[in-house]
């Protein structure tokens, strides 16, 4: 497959895979046009897998080929330690402007019951908070896609936009239910959640255009992209994988499928 894309100019196809993985939050909400009651446990499951999606490919997409790419050694250890250590910390900096509002906090079916995800009765800010605060983190995982293409490497970055892009699905359906409680239109909540994915291309842009212009900062700026990737997958997406209700093993199992299928696609991508 990677062998195909290299005949293409490789920022055009950074952004289209960005644009892609941004599309996949919209095709998330596609359930909602048939179902406006999904299960928590089917919501577990999928967030558990997205999570083991994530874990592997910021392991085998981003770390290692940072540790690569800084020749190694000690030297190359201390500059990943860096740059994941910075990418976790402005994630956490940027979530600070968006108090109480984790991944699925604000979800409810389309007849406004809760199936038992939720704390609270969502006001329409909290939930326009909440969809802002998910379009914010879009950013970063869409210049992991870009910084992925940005040295040329199309395989690496091809894995990259797989991973996010199947993260994303939850994620749409997320961003979806709480407008439909709020009486928003089912078009109206698809577009929404459609959306906050499509910040993703300009993050790819931006990541691109980093390492294109600064190449020599490509292992910090990849280290960086998996340490922001890191945190919404720690803050975000496991806590709420495991929040109760007896599903807590199957997300788990959910998550080490989805990491040894994003494993397994990183291998022959690659």
């Amino acid at each position: 497959m990677a062998e195909y894309f290299m005949q293409f100019n490789i920022i055009w196809v950074g952004i289209i895979a960005s644009l892609a993985a941004g599309l996949a939050t919209g095709a998330g909400a596609l359930p909602i046009f048939f179902t406006g009651n999904v299960p928590k446990k089917l919501l577990d499951a999928l967030l558990g897998a997205a999570a083991g999606v994530m874990l592997a490919a910021t392991s085998f997409s981003l770390i290692i080929p940072a540790l690569e790419k800084a020749g190694g050694g000690i030297n190359a250890a201390g500059i990943v330690l860096i740059g994941i250590l910075s990418g976790g910390v402005f994630l956490d900096l940027v979530d600070k402007f968006f108090p109480n509002t984790n991944l699925m906090a604000n979800s409810m079916d389309i007849n406004g019951r809760r199936s038992g995800l939720f704390n609270m009765q969502p006001s329409l800010r909290r939930v326009w908070i909440f969809i802002l605060a998910v379009t914010v983190h879009n950013f970063p995982e869409g210049m992991a896609v870009g910084v992925g293409f940005g040295d040329g490497d199309i395989a690496n970055g091809l894995t990259i936009a797989i991973g996010i892009g199947l993260q994303n699905l939850p994620e749409g359906l997320a961003v979806a239910l709480p407008l439909l409680r709020e009486g928003f239109p089912k078009w109206k909540a698809f577009l929404v959640a459609l959306a906050t994915g499509l910040v993703e291309p300009m993050g790819g842009l931006l990541g691109i255009g980093l390492v294109r212009i600064a190449r020599p900062l490509l292992p910090f700026t990849l280290s960086f992209a998996a340490g922001a990737m890191l945190f919404v997958i720690a803050h975000e997406i496991i806590p709420e994988s495991q929040n109760s209700d007896g599903h807590s093993k199957l997300a788990a199992h959910a998550l080490l499928i989805g990491f040894v299928i994003m494993m397994f696609l990183d291998v022959v991508l690659g």
